[in-house]
């Protein structure tokens, strides 16, 4: 079995699972935020549940449309306070102790190896940097996952990323996974578990893998998932404080940790060191292009920057950003935006002078939210402008006007390019 299966099986009490097998799993962890668990509380109150199976095992993250944005959002974050309250959910994060729920979930220390957990949020599968199978769910799914802590899953294939070698200066984790949508396409992984392993996987931070784990659902797969190692184990020292299950595939390696037999659908070599700084432009996460094939082009100009999210708000990123932005300052006409993944982050960030950087360089740097991301609030596209973000999304109207444009990018190229005012090389940043 893959390590996704092993998960799903150890959770479904099986000694073994195949593909496409239908089964009924129990959950470690039931997440929701300020849009979706409105929507779940309704269906838990309309299928006249009256109490949760674990309120130890649910968490509720107010960051999408926090602080609130109106009326509606204010009223969507009240239900959930008052049904917080009611079942004494102790994770329960609102404005001021708040993240942007990927980041938050395991700086807190809820999710770990080996532990399978739903989200009523597509980007869910973050936690499989850590090891974990998790995956993104409905509301209604949420609904009954609060109430019985249980959930079906088909059981998916997997596809098998080895990874090789080490990144150059200036190349980070979001230019790996923009580079792998961009070579399987949106619906290469569809229903598939992508599987990273391999001798360079020494050489990937944990926020490169919670970046690349993220963007797992951008290639259509149920779940991304990395191999646990001495990086993931010492990531969760400190913050796990209970048992935790490490799992390996039943896949016979070469000496050097690399998988060169495998029963999963497809397996990639990646050598790090040959992937270079890359942008996805409109209006699909594969629709990748180079810094080099950039070059060539007519020069895009741009009047956003978005640095943060689920994807890129941590301090790797936010120091990354600084580097490139100490001394120097934003471009005419473009608006950055510095959005910290966590209250914590944003603390360290201020102790160690990056907020100080970011707001000589002329940015705009905001609580912990989803806001942009999404085009919900705090930084809205108006017609025909474009944003550079290190977001995970770039399809039509995703951040504002649907006649606005998104090139995603690494947090490297998002700040050289709000210094030069268009799409530039992030190598000129170092």
């Amino acid at each position: 079995m893959t390590m996704t299966q092993k998960i799903l099986a150890a959770h479904a009490e099986l000694d073994e699972v195949k593909a496409g097998q239908l089964i009924n799993c129990r959950l470690d962890l039931v997440l929701g935020n300020d849009v979706t668990t409105p929507v779940a509380v309704d269906e838990f109150n309309r299928n006249r549940f009256h109490e949760v199976f674990d309120a130890e095992k649910i968490a509720l993250v107010m960051d999408h449309f926090t602080p609130n944005k109106d009326i509606k959002s204010a009223q969507g974050c009240k239900k959930c306070r008052e049904f917080a309250g009611k079942y004494e959910i102790e994770n329960y994060f609102d404005t001021g102790r708040m993240g942007i729920e990927h980041v938050l979930i395991p700086e807190r220390g809820l999710a770990a190896s080996g532990e399978l957990i739903i989200g009523a949020d597509s980007h869910t599968c973050t936690y499989g940097a850590l090891g974990a199978f998790s995956t993104g769910v409905g509301s209604t799914d949420m609904a009954a996952g609060m109430a019985s802590g249980m959930a079906w899953f088909r059981v998916p294939s997997a596809i098998r990323f080895n990874i090789t070698g080490k990144f150059n200066k200036g190349v980070s984790g979001k230019d790996l996974i923009l580079h792998i949508i961009g070579m399987i396409g949106v619906d290469g992984a569809l229903y598939k578990s992508m599987e990273f392993g391999g001798s360079g996987l020494c050489n990937l931070s944990m926020d490169d893998r919670f970046c690349i784990a993220n963007m797992a659902i951008e290639a259509g797969a149920k779940n991304g998932i990395f191999d646990v190692d001495e990086k993931t184990q010492a990531y969760m020292n400190g913050k796990v404080t209970r048992p935790y299950t490490v799992y390996k595939a039943d896949i016979p390696e070469t000496g050097n940790g690399d998988v060169r037999i495998s029963d999963s659908d497809a397996v990639y070599d990646i050598d790090l060191s040959a992937i270079r700084p890359t942008v996805a432009f409109p209006h699909l996460p594969e629709n990748t292009k180079t810094v080099d094939e950039i070059k060539q082009m007519p020069d895009i100009k741009i009047d956003q920057v978005v640095i943060g999210s689920c994807t890129n708000g941590r301090m790797e990123d936010l120091r990354v950003a600084a580097a490139i932005l100490k001394g120097k300052t934003v471009a005419d006409n473009v608006r950055c935006i510095i959005l910290p993944g966590t209250q914590k982050i944003y603390l360290e960030a201020l102790h160690e002078g990056l907020i100080e950087i970011f707001v000589e360089a002329g940015c705009a740097v905001s609580t912990p939210t989803c806001g942009p991301c999404l085009g919900g609030h705090m930084g809205i596209l108006a017609q025909g402008e474009r944003a550079v973000a290190t977001t995970n999304r770039n399809f039509v109207g995703r951040m504002g006007h649907p006649e606005s444009e998104v090139y995603l990018a690494s947090p490297a190229v998002a700040a050289s390019s709000a210094v030069a005012g268009i799409i530039t090389d992030c190598m000129t940043g170092f």
